[in-house]
């Protein structure tokens, strides 16, 4: 596989100084993110968990991004979260269990103004990350990107895809969306986002956790359709009751669409728990019967395969909230 390495990007001049790209998580979507920032010549610095991921970060001489069997890599600055500098833009990679205890702790870093986006699957941590920093505009997003770690800082770009982005109060459009243009990173601001991440919430609980209990591909659930259908009829009776019509409309067509289109993937959640890693339960699955329960709607469905998963999580060892 060809090779290759970009040296560090020079700092720009006075003139031109860019608005740093700090990035917090370095997972799959945090690595694919730096290197195509890092690509387009902008500034990114990656913030690391310790200083034994700093070492660890060092000696693997930056982070690696493969394409098309093209391998290339970035030396990126990192950092660990207990730096000085100030920051005013800061992408949110890691998992939704993890992103409001990482952002408590830069918090005191944040400028004055300072931006977060918020690139997490399902509902509930944008929402705790906005009131821990209320001084902040917190971005939320809504991403289709393919990637997976190959090994420790290397990436590979699995599946171009989308990225929605806007912020509950219907600001106007962040001004850096040139700069994913730039990237290459195809995206759209949304005035609707958050019924962009009840969708996606929707279609993770119609697929993912059936993909665990059944230990299949996406395509697996073919064989399992009524289910599915049953579960896509009620997800859309209640997101309807909720208020989120749009969210529902035309869900179990969209549904079998996805697993058509995804049929030979194991979902995110099927691959955490492959590896013995906490999943995204309380985002996803959790987080629709909370909702549920809330709005005094009944989902019998939703609550028994949220039961079925939970106990399969601890059959295995892994933690069901």
């Amino acid at each position: 596989m060809p090779d290759s390495t970009l040296p560090p990007t020079s700092p720009p001049t006075t003139a031109q100084a860019q608005t740093t790209w700090h990035i917090l998580g370095a997972g799959s979507m945090g690595i694919l993110w730096a290197t195509r920032l890092a690509r387009a010549g902008l500034p990114v610095t990656l913030i690391v968990r310790n200083a034994a991921r700093l070492r660890a970060y060092k000696e693997a001489q930056g982070l690696t991004l493969i394409e098309g069997g093209h391998s290339q890599r970035f030396d990126i600055a990192a950092q660990t979260p207990e730096m000085n500098a100030p920051i005013q833009r800061l992408l949110v990679t890691c998992k939704a269990y993890d992103a409001e205890r990482a952002v408590a702790q830069i918090a005191a870093r944040l400028s004055p103004g300072a931006e977060l986006i918020l690139l997490q699957n399902g509902l509930g941590s944008q929402q705790a990350v906005a009131r821990l920093v209320p001084q902040a505009r917190c971005i939320f997003a809504s991403s289709t990107e393919g990637a997976f770690r190959e090994s420790d800082w290397r990436v590979v770009h699995a599946g171009h895809g989308h990225i929605w982005l806007g912020d509950s109060h219907q600001h106007a459009p962040a001004p850096w969306l040139k700069e994913l243009q730039q990237s290459g990173i195809s995206h759209e601001w949304s005035t609707s986002i958050l019924t962009r991440l009840w969708r996606k919430l929707a279609l993770n609980c119609a697929i993912n956790p059936l993909t665990v209990l059944y230990n299949c591909r996406n395509g697996g659930l073919q064989q399992h359709s009524d289910e599915v259908n049953l579960l896509c009829a009620e997800l859309s009776n209640f997101l309807a009751h909720c208020g989120h019509a749009e969210a529902a409309r035309d869900l179990i067509p969209e549904v079998e669409r996805v697993i058509l289109a995804t049929a030979n993937n194991y979902s995110s959640m099927h691959q955490d728990v492959a590896q013995g890693r906490r999943t995204e339960i309380s985002y996803l699955l959790g987080y629709a019967c909370a909702a549920a329960r809330d709005a005094h709607f009944p989902a019998v469905h939703l609550h028994a395969l949220h039961r079925r998963l939970s106990d399969h999580l601890l059959q295995r060892g892994l933690p069901c909230a």
